[in-house]
C-alpha cells in the first residue's frame, strides 16, 4: 500500500513549512533561476562555437538519473522534422566521430561509463556539450575537449532537470537544429512556481489541486502527442522520486492497447452510474486509477485527442497551451515544473519526500 498523506497539511502553510525543513519546494521553485545560470554557464563555456556545425547524428546521453528524461523530451521536440538522425543511448557510442554532437548530463561525478565517453568523444573530435558538477572524473574528461556547462546555483542531486534541459536547449538552438525562447521559457517558470507558491491554496494553485488528484490513487499518465508523453515520463520520476505512487506512462494509442488499465480507466471517467462508487475498484487494497492526460503539441483536428475524448469523456486534461502563450520547449517545461511541484507536495504530505539526497555512483 501506498502511503497516505495528510491533505489538510497542503493547505497550512506554517506545517507546510514545517514539513519541509530542507527547503525542497525552494529549490523545485528555482527552475527559472536554474534555466537563467544554465544561460550564463553555457555562454561562457562557448556554446555559440556551435553554430553553423550541422551534425551527421545527434547523440543524447541517458545515464541514470535525470539524464533518460530530458533527452527523451528533447528528442520529442526535435521530431519529426529533425534532419539529422537523434540517437538515445545510455553510454557514448562507439561510432561516434568528429562529424557528430553528443549532449549529456549527470549528477554523479564519479559516472566511469560516462567519462570514459566523454573524454573517447572528446579525442576523436566530436562536438561535446555535459552539464556535470564541476569536480571529479566526468568534469576531468571533459576538460579542453567538451562544453562542461557547470550549475551555477547549488543543486541537489535530482533537482537539476532544468539547468540539464536548458543546456540541452541551447545546444540544439546553436546546431539550428530547434528554435526556442529560453530567456521567455524562464521567465514562464518563474510564472509556474509563483502560481504554486505554498501560501496559495489548493483551489487557486495548480500544483497542489494536481497532487490532490492523484492522492491515494494510481497515476495513469498519458500523452497525446510525443512531446506531452516525454514529460509524462518525467513526472513518473518526479513521483518516485517524493512519493511511494507507481505510475503507468503510455502515449494514448498505446495505452488503449492496454485493455484492463484501459477499461479501468474507463470506468473511472464514464458517470455512467451515478450511484457508484468511482474508487470502488476491488476492496479495500485496491488503488483506484486516476487518468491524467496530457498534451503540449497542438495539432489542428488531432486524431489521437479526439479519440481520447470519446473513449474518457471525464478524464483531467494538462493542457499549457490553454493557459500560456509560449513555444513548445516552454509548454513542456511548465508542466515537467508543475509536475515536480505537485510530487513534492504529495510526498511532504505523506512524509514520504526528502532525504539526504543520496546518488548511487554508477558502476557498469
Amino acid at each position: 500500500m501506498t502511503s497516505i498523506p495528510d491533505d489538510t497539511l497542503l493547505d497550512d502553510a506554517a506545517r507546510l513549512r514545517d514539513a519541509d525543513p530542507d527547503g525542497l519546494l525552494r529549490a523545485v521553485a528555482g527552475a527559472g533561476a536554474q534555466v537563467r545560470a544554465t544561460v550564463e554557464a553555457a555562454r561562457e563555456a562557448g556554446v555559440d562555437r556551435l553554430e553553423g556545425l550541422r551534425p551527421r547524428a545527434l547523440v543524447l546521453i541517458t545515464r541514470p538519473g535525470l539524464a533518460p528524461g530530458v533527452a527523451r523530451l528533447l528528442a520529442a521536440l526535435l521530431h519529426p522534422g529533425c534532419p539529422v538522425p537523434v540517437v538515445l543511448a545510455d553510454e557514448v557510442p562507439g561510432w561516434v566521430g568528429p562529424l557528430d554532437a553528443v549532449i549529456a548530463h549527470t549528477d554523479d561525478p564519479g559516472d566511469r561509463v560516462l567519462a570514459e565517453g566523454v573524454d573517447r568523444a572528446g579525442r576523436r573530435g566530436a562536438a561535446v556539450v555535459l552539464t556535470a558538477p564541476p569536480d571529479g572524473p566526468v568534469a576531468a574528461a571533459a576538460a579542453g575537449s567538451a562544453l562542461l556547462v557547470a550549475p551555477r546555483l547549488p543543486v541537489r542531486p535530482g533537482f537539476g532537470f532544468f539547468t540539464a534541459y536548458a543546456a540541452g536547449l541551447l545546444a540544439l538552438v546553436a546546431l539550428g537544429l530547434l528554435r526556442a525562447d529560453v530567456a521567455g521559457l524562464a521567465d514562464e517558470l518563474d510564472r509556474e512556481a509563483e502560481r504554486a507558491h505554498p501560501d496559495h491554496e489548493s483551489f487557486v494553485n495548480p500544483a497542489k489541486a494536481l497532487a490532490l488528484r492523484l492522492a491515494e490513487h494510481t497515476p495513469l499518465l498519458w500523452g497525446l502527442d510525443p512531446v506531452a508523453t516525454a514529460v509524462a515520463g518525467h513526472a513518473a520520476q518526479a513521483l518516485a522520486t517524493h512519493t511511494d505512487l507507481v505510475c503507468d506512462v503510455a502515449d494514448y494509442p498505446q495505452a488503449m492497447s492496454r485493455t484492463a488499465l484501459h477499461r479501468a480507466a474507463v470506468r473511472a471517467t464514464s458517470g455512467g452510474d451515478i450511484f457508484a462508487d468511482p474508487d470502488d475498484f476491488g476492496g479495500p487494497a485496491a488503488t483506484p486509477p486516476r487518468a491524467v492526460l496530457l498534451s503540449v503539441r497542438e495539432v489542428p483536428g488531432d486524431q489521437v485527442r479526439r479519440m481520447s475524448a470519446q473513449t474518457l469523456p471525464g478524464v483531467d486534461v494538462l493542457s499549457p497551451a490553454e493557459e500560456i502563450t509560449a513555444d513548445e520547449p516552454t509548454r513542456a517545461a511548465v508542466l515537467a515544473l508543475r509536475f515536480e511541484l505537485a510530487a513534492l507536495y504529495l510526498g511532504l504530505a505523506a512524509g514520504t519526500a526528502g532525504g539526504a539526497g543520496w546518488y548511487a555512483p554508477a558502476t557498469a
